[in-house]
């Protein structure tokens, strides 16, 4: 009830500050007596913006699973999944939430995501690579740093700021074309409707909009993979994680294979810069042996 109450909260919110911000600036005036209804706009915004993320995180595990290859472990087939399961459901426990699904993929990379609409129905899955590449300690770190991303409900507040930020484009971007065509035919006898240039504007504006708003939502995920090394630390151990994240450094120039997708749900990916979902694992490490 919490996450719905924070859904519909944060919607309105956007609607309420665009709609505010547009008569402050005279734009829905401007807009009604053009013929664009603002009302009409704001609730299709937002529909659009925030309706892509909740389906996208209601089908979550299913896509993770389709895309990946992923196993779920019903019953152990030897001591390594046994120990999986194990570890993750004593990490639950001390992490408060109900226990994950845990799966195995296939993939030479030593990864590792998390995902689910709901942290007490969530989905941790590891890499082949990763049970080959690292120790057992180095795993068990991995695994709570996972277990952390649940338990902080990160894959739903990512959904909700991409929702807000997908709002604010979309409502944008048609805002902006409709200005720049409306000037475009001034003094023209059609006033019927938009004409061409508004929608060619509105789809290069979505673009550029969008590239910003991807900013926005990676730097929330890079931050967020701090809380993450911490809970990792906290159920693990310090020790476990920074050795695990120092393992990491040595596949760094290696390419992710998770798919765009799942990328800021893992524990590593191979972009860097702006639109990385992750930090550089130099300040990840940095930032443990800080105690931050």
């Amino acid at each position: 009830m919490k996450r719905i109450a924070l859904f519909l909260l944060t919607n309105l919110a956007v609607m309420l500050v665009l709609g505010v911000a547009c008569s402050l600036l005279g734009v829905d005036r401007f807009l009604t007596q053009n013929g664009l209804n603002l009302t009409q706009l704001l609730a299709f915004s937002a529909i659009m913006g925030f309706g892509g993320s909740i389906i996208s995180l209601l089908m979550s595990k299913w896509m993770a699973k389709r895309s990946t290859g992923a196993v779920v472990i019903t019953q152990p087939k030897n001591s390594a999944e046994m120990w999986l399961l194990q570890t993750v459901e004593r990490q639950a426990r001390a992490a408060g939430i109900k226990m994950p699904e845990v799966a195995i993929y296939e993939a030479p990379e030593p990864n590792a995501f998390a995902t689910g609409a709901n942290k007490n129905a969530a989905l941790v899955a590891v890499s082949t690579g990763l049970m080959k590449a690292m120790t057992q300690d180095e795993v068990e770190a991995v695994l709570g740093h996972e277990i952390g991303h649940v338990a902080n409900g990160d894959m739903v507040t990512l959904t909700l700021i991409q929702g807000v930020v997908n709002t604010f484009v979309i409502f944008l971007s048609r805002v902006i074309a409709y200005a720049v065509d409306s000037f475009l035919r001034r003094g023209s006898d059609n006033n019927s409707g938009p004409g061409f240039a508004y929608y060619g504007i509105s789809m290069v504006m979505q673009i550029v909009l969008g590239i910003g708003a991807s900013m926005i939502v990676a730097a929330f995920s890079r931050w967020r993979e701090y809380r993450a090394d911490q809970a990792g630390a906290q159920f693990a151990g310090k020790r476990k994680m920074i050795a695990a994240l120092q393992r990491l450094q040595s596949f760094q120039d290696a390419p992710s294979q998770l798919p765009k997708e799942m990328t800021a749900f893992g524990i590593r990916e191979g972009i860097s810069g702006l639109f990385s979902s992750h930090p550089p694992l130099e300040q990840r490490i940095a930032a443990l042996q800080a105690g931050q």
